[in-house]
């Protein structure tokens, strides 16, 4: 899957926009029974049209009724379609919970620079830290267009003095000065902000 917000996935997977909000599927099969209010009587007047003559269903938001006309194959239709659209969302909330995403969430920019600040984290943490930081390169880096690497250390280090275009071996090289970093070097004297303003001063970044 690319890597977009669920907002603009929406836009083109949702139910709105494929007509199987359930206000849309209601108007394909059936219509509404009306209640209005007359004028001359100075009273709501309930329209006795259709009544017994077709199943009815009450929408419980609002409470307005609706009289089904639809045959049995078109709403059949739409309970394929909408079961095809759990099915799509059940797999949008898998991607969207598993691997890197789960913990970076989507990278929706074509420039990134990640800083990388690992405060005292034990040599275990330390090492998490960067299966997580290879899963976030390998898994989404890969699809955007440039990146680089800054280490908030003892001395500010950068693994590119430029953010980098993506390519598999920008990639596979970002990953081996990842696990090059020292541990007893990561762990002390960071400087975190300074590395926040030296990754906002790439021209390439969006702020």
């Amino acid at each position: 899957q690319s890597l977009v917000s669920s907002s603009k996935w929406l836009q083109h997977y949702g139910l709105k926009r494929n007509k199987l909000s359930l206000s849309q599927i209601l108007s394909q099969i059936g219509f509404q029974h009306r209640k209005d209010y007359v004028t001359t009587l100075g009273k709501p007047v309930a329209s006795r049209y259709a009544d017994g003559l077709f199943p009815q269903y009450r929408r419980a938001q609002d409470g307005s009724v609706y009289n089904l006309t639809a045959k049995k194959e078109l709403i059949l239709h739409f309970v394929d379609c909408l079961m095809g659209a759990i099915e799509l969302y059940k797999q949008r909330m898998e991607w969207l919970t598993s691997e890197s995403r789960q913990i970076f969430g989507v990278i929706q920019e074509r420039c990134i620079v990640i800083v990388l600040d690992f405060g005292t984290a034990a040599p275990a943490e330390f090492d998490l830290c960067r299966d997580a930081l290879s899963m976030v390169l390998v898994e989404q880096v890969t699809q955007i267009a440039r990146f680089n690497l800054i280490w908030a250390a003892r001395d500010l280090m950068k693994w590119q003095q430029k953010s980098s275009p993506v390519s598999e071996l920008t990639v596979k090289a970002a990953v081996m000065w990842l696990w090059k970093l020292d541990h007893m070097t990561a762990v002390s004297h960071t400087n975190p902000a300074e590395a926040l303003l030296e990754a906002m001063g790439d021209e390439a970044v969006s702020p």
